[in-house]
């Protein structure tokens, strides 16, 4: 069997299915970004203190992570809890992001090196390691301690006390301007989608990397302008909610393979034309 075309097949039909759903903008999920009452009982308390087993487990995870990077001259700045699970905006989609702090410039003088590379190795843990708390799972970051961060609240584990206190503040957000944005990111997705099933898979490969960084830039242009309740950003919160991110992933991918291929009929066609050369 043909593992290969079976699994291409599938992602054809589950896209073609997942299509008919993007109709309406207003189709689009946007209540799990609603505010709730108190923070995540499983992992603070009532008075917003967080869970002590869960802190040591978090300072052990990030320790862990840290230690397999081999950087051993490097001193941790600090390790925090941030993100919507250490804010009032929490949802069964939240991940504990958990962020480690150094000084890039203690690594290497090169910070555009050390910044790909601490990428890669925290992109290669997560793949690696599904650690879940209190049904949630662990995401890791590393960053550089000058970076600028955007969250409603930020945890430090090591100090054991907030940063950053988060509020549940009321605030408005133009939710159909934010369904309009994700619903337009997602036609770019269907395009990239039209030139896979075309078989343009070197065009529909480039396109896909050229949106994934569109999308990253667009969020950030949010996050600069309005911090984390922009249009900008809840529209990509959207699109990483509902599977588009994944798909545009899994397309990129799946394009870059099909572009790499060869079948067996075009290797014995060539063949054939070498022979007659001959």
């Amino acid at each position: 069997m043909n593992y290969n075309k079976v699994n291409s097949d599938r992602l054809v039909e589950d896209w073609k299915k997942y299509l008919e759903e993007l109709v309406d903008p207003k189709s689009i999920d946007v209540s799990s970004f609603e505010l709730k009452n108190n923070l995540q009982s499983g992992v603070w308390n009532s008075e917003k203190i967080l869970d002590p087993e869960v802190g040591d487990l978090l300072y052990d995870i990030a320790k862990d992570f840290f230690d397999s990077l081999e950087l051993d001259w490097v001193e941790i700045a600090d390790i925090i809890f941030t993100g919507s699970l250490a804010a009032y905006n929490w949802s069964r989609f939240s991940d504990i992001d958990l962020h480690i702090l150094i000084d890039f410039k203690d690594v290497d003088e090169n910070q555009e090196l050390v910044k790909e590379y601490l990428k890669s190795e925290r992109l290669r843990w997560n793949r690696t390691h599904k650690i879940h708390i209190k049904g949630f799972e662990v995401e890791i970051y590393i960053q550089d301690v000058s970076e600028e961060h955007h969250a409603a609240g930020v945890y430090s584990i090591i100090k054991d006390h907030w940063l950053i206190v988060p509020t549940r503040e009321d605030f408005e957000v133009d939710w159909a301007t934010v369904q309009k944005k994700a619903a337009s990111l997602m036609d770019r997705v269907e395009d990239v989608y039209k030139l896979f099933e075309g078989g343009e898979y070197e065009e529909a490969e480039t396109a896909a990397t050229r949106l994934k960084e569109k999308i990253r830039k667009f969020r950030q242009a949010g996050l600069d302008k309005g911090g984390i309740y922009s249009a900008e950003n809840l529209a990509f919160k959207a699109l990483r909610r509902n599977g588009s991110l994944e798909r545009l992933s899994s397309l990129r991918v799946m394009s870059y393979d099909k572009k790499m291929s060869m079948d067996e009929q075009t290797k014995n066609t060539e063949k054939e034309h070498q022979s007659n050369e001959n």
